[in-house]
């Protein structure tokens, strides 16, 4: 005897319409929650052992790759972008927050209150300073990573 198509469907695998409506919001989540938190570890290194740790931001980018995965993003040219995006983002939140958590320490203010305070040009000004061609080389390292993890 055989059974409809509809009943031959696995009972633990969703159907592909339940998995359109439910995976941006949760892939979304994942994708913010490994940008920030990942940034926010590298923060923390920095403040603790007094260096820049570019070498991070490569981990960082096998981290987003992760979430992407796990997040259900299709594979291709969109996920390879938000991959490399994403790895940027982490970039930028941790240069901004080593600037900050530096200067706060100096001026008695906590990392928090100084990234509020913290100026666009001051802050590039000091990541020029801070980041050597070593850094740079980290930097763009883990761009190429971002997008061959990602694809």
């Amino acid at each position: 005897m055989t059974r409809p198509a509809s009943a031959r469907r696995s009972a633990w695998r969703p159907s592909p319409a339940l998995t359109r409506l439910a995976t941006p919001w949760l892939a979304w989540a994942l994708l913010g929650l490994g940008t920030c938190g990942f940034a926010a570890a590298w923060i923390t290194l920095a403040f603790f052992n007094g260096a820049q740790n570019s070498w991070m931001a490569v981990i960082g980018a096998l981290d987003i790759a992760w979430m992407l995965r796990l997040g259900g993003w299709p594979r291709g040219p969109r996920r390879v972008a938000i991959g490399i995006f994403a790895t940027a983002c982490i970039v930028a939140l941790a240069n901004w927050g080593v600037i900050a958590a530096q200067l706060g320490l100096m001026l008695g203010l906590a990392p928090w209150e100084s990234a509020l305070k913290l100026g666009f040009h001051h802050a590039w000004t000091l990541a020029q300073l801070a980041n050597g061609a070593w850094d740079l080389a980290w930097l763009a390292l883990a761009l190429l990573v971002a997008a061959l993890a990602s694809r």
